[in-house]
């Protein structure tokens, strides 16, 4: 179970190797991951092992969270800052994964003072200098849902990626001010082509998005969507979105040597 594997990896056993049996299944439930060139897979695999010393898992509605479960999760939450380190996740420790798909009751005030109250169905939640929440359901699908560039474990963690500097507003914290105009200058253009063709589609019968249309409702979703298929599909992505897939190439640092 869970406490017998995480015993593996802390303190001074941090960096022992996820068993290969383990290891194994997790690339077959996952391609995405097994096509990894293998330098990055091994990579992965080390990743993994740190995550795991370093967050702590909890079930809800009396889920009971397994080896199997808590290394497909680290998996994908390891994929973005492959090449970034595991620092850019130091702000929190807790992933709380539920079976399926969860309610969340919402408040809100408009600018007239009054105050709505609504329930929204989510799949995952990260919270700022908080926990994330994960939905296994979507988690365990990741594997066939790649085709559509959709998975929650990385949208949730690129939206940590994003609040490291402060609320999420689409783009992760940078070196410079330069460096900023200049993603937002390509991410303003990719986010206001996506939102017309979501329109389009959504109110006058248009063809329907690859991306999913969540990404429409703000720069900061258009970031964590387009990153999931970034990292899952990175061929579709490229072909569609070949401007973002430079961007990202050059900030995730896809062809440079790791941070550890």
């Amino acid at each position: 179970m869970l406490d017998r594997l995480l015993g593996l990896f802390r303190g001074k056993a941090a960096e022992r190797a996820i068993p290969d049996a383990l290891w194994q299944a997790t690339l077959a439930h996952y391609p995405f991951l097994a096509e990894l060139p293998k330098a990055q897979g091994d990579r992965l695999r080390v990743f993994c092992s740190r995550f795991l010393a370093q967050k702590e898992f909890h079930g809800a509605q009396g889920m009971v969270i397994t080896d199997t479960i808590a290394v497909a999760i680290a998996a994908q939450a390891c994929l973005p800052v492959l090449h970034l380190g595991l620092a850019w996740y130091d702000d929190f420790v807790g992933i709380v994964v539920h079976p399926s798909q969860m309610l969340a009751r919402r408040e809100q005030t408009d600018e007239i003072g009054v105050v709505h109250r609504y329930s929204e169905v989510l799949a995952g939640e990260a919270m700022d200098g908080g926990p994330v929440t994960l939905s296994w359901q979507d988690v365990a699908d990741a594997g066939v849902s790649a085709g559509q560039g959709y998975n929650v474990v990385i949208h949730e963690f690129v939206h940590k990626i994003d609040m490291r500097d402060g609320t999420p507003d689409g783009c992760p914290p940078l070196p410079s001010r330069a460096a900023r105009a200049g993603w937002h200058t390509t991410m303003q253009a990719a986010y206001d082509g996506f939102r017309e063709k979501v329109t389009i589609a959504e109110r006058f019968g248009g063809e329907p998005t690859w991306l999913d249309p969540y990404g429409a409702t703000s720069p900061a979703e258009f970031f964590a969507v387009a990153c999931e298929a970034y990292f899952v599909n990175r061929a579709r992505f490229s072909a569609d979105f070949t401007p973002l897939t430079q961007l990202f190439d050059q900030f995730f640092k896809i062809n440079s040597p790791p941070a550890l």
